[in-house]
């Protein structure tokens, strides 16, 4: 399991030093988020910055774009980067396509599996592999002239994460993509029992294994000795009252049990009663949703305990920068360890990508 950083946003101004002590402190990657501007770009400024990072984009909002443009902003910073991006995509939920970005959202899941493939292909014509021409459902490619052909690039494989919550985006992303960027609105009982069983349906359909896929989630901690534990827990629960107020996400409270609290979240949302929203986060709503320790060094134990057999790579949710390297490194496994230093070190020193970093 390799530990990531997950923001949920990021200056451009700030983007090439923020990376830059990631990678110092020996984190596998980090994943930016789309809220307040588009994480293509701090992690283009990122791709000039570091080495070995893996720079994600947890999410890029899909379906507000059309896949050319994400196919050419991807191209340009896998070819910074030299093949470090992986690219999260996202649907969103109907009133922000709607209404936000005012763009279509019928069949949201039909729409991101053309939208995976066209990505491919687009990817395919600007490597040289075929003339553009991509005709679906939704989205139809055919013009590609030379003086706008970005062309090839070393390492034109390009790993393409889904974010999924609901049942059937888990299925779609066993089904046509590299990984899956779970939403961190869930629980380790949820990706066991709804998730997983879901991607191996989306795996078996496409003749898939397991092993041919990452899953990575972001997860909320909490550590008492953290200097920061106070107002950690106040955003915490920030953050756990908006997502448990969005219907869209109502799943994950159904599998638990608690779908009279998200009527009730998403009744005080409505209404615009946002600062009232944290108060009805219960202690078992807590336990399932976020990690608590008294140490860091118990965090990695628990991270272990609660997503072993399940993710693949766990991201800290928040600002990772907060942790400094002495607590970083009292997470063993799943932080970055004397031997992970060590074989980062190693590997910036030959130049070589960091799918290797273990």
């Amino acid at each position: 399991m390799k530990l990531d950083a997950f923001i949920t946003g990021l200056a451009i101004e700030d983007a090439g030093a923020y990376a830059r002590g990631l990678e110092a402190s020996g984190y596998h990657g980090l994943w930016v988020t789309e809220t307040k501007v588009d994480p293509l770009l701090p992690l283009a400024v990122a791709a000039t910055t570091t080495r070995a990072l893996r720079l994600g984009t947890g999410i890029t909002v899909a379906l507000a774009r059309s896949p050319m443009v994400t196919a050419m902003d991807a191209w340009a910073i896998q070819r910074a980067s030299r093949g470090r991006l992986d690219l999260g995509l996202g649907t969103q939920v109907r009133a922000h396509i709607e209404r936000r970005f005012a763009m279509p959202y019928d069949r949201p899941a039909a729409r991101i599996k053309e939208y995976v493939a066209a990505l491919r292909h687009i990817w395919g014509a600007f490597q040289h592999e075929h003339r553009l021409a991509f005709k679906g459902n939704f989205y139809s490619f055919t013009l590609m002239s030379p003086f706008f052909d970005p062309g090839p690039i070393e390492h034109p494989r390009i790993p393409i994460y889904l974010a999924a919550v609901n049942e059937r985006m888990f299925r779609a992303a066993g089904e046509v993509a590299d990984g899956v960027e779970a939403h961190p609105f869930s629980t380790p009982a949820y990706l066991r029992e709804v998730g997983m069983p879901a991607i191996s349906k989306g795996l078996a359909r496409a003749g898939r294994k397991r092993a041919d896929f990452t899953v990575a989630c972001p997860a909320f901690t909490l550590v008492e000795a953290s200097p920061t534990y106070a107002a950690d827990e106040i955003y915490v629960r920030q953050q756990l009252a908006f997502y448990a107020s969005t219907p869209t996400y109502r799943a994950v409270l159904t599998h638990h049990g608690w779908d009279a609290v998200g009527e009730e979240l998403s009744t005080l949302a409505r209404t615009g009663r946002f600062d009232e929203l944290p108060r009805l986060v219960t202690e078992p709503m807590l336990d399932a949703f976020v990690t608590r320790a008294k140490t860091y060094a118990e965090l990695g134990q628990r991270i272990r305990q609660r997503y072993e057999g399940v993710l693949d790579r766990v991201g800290l949710y928040g600002d990772a920068t907060k942790i400094d390297r002495e607590s970083l490194s009292a997470l063993g496994p799943h932080g970055p360890s004397a031997r992970l230093e060590e074989g980062l070190a190693a590997r910036l020193a030959k130049g070589d990508p960091p799918a290797e970093i273990v």
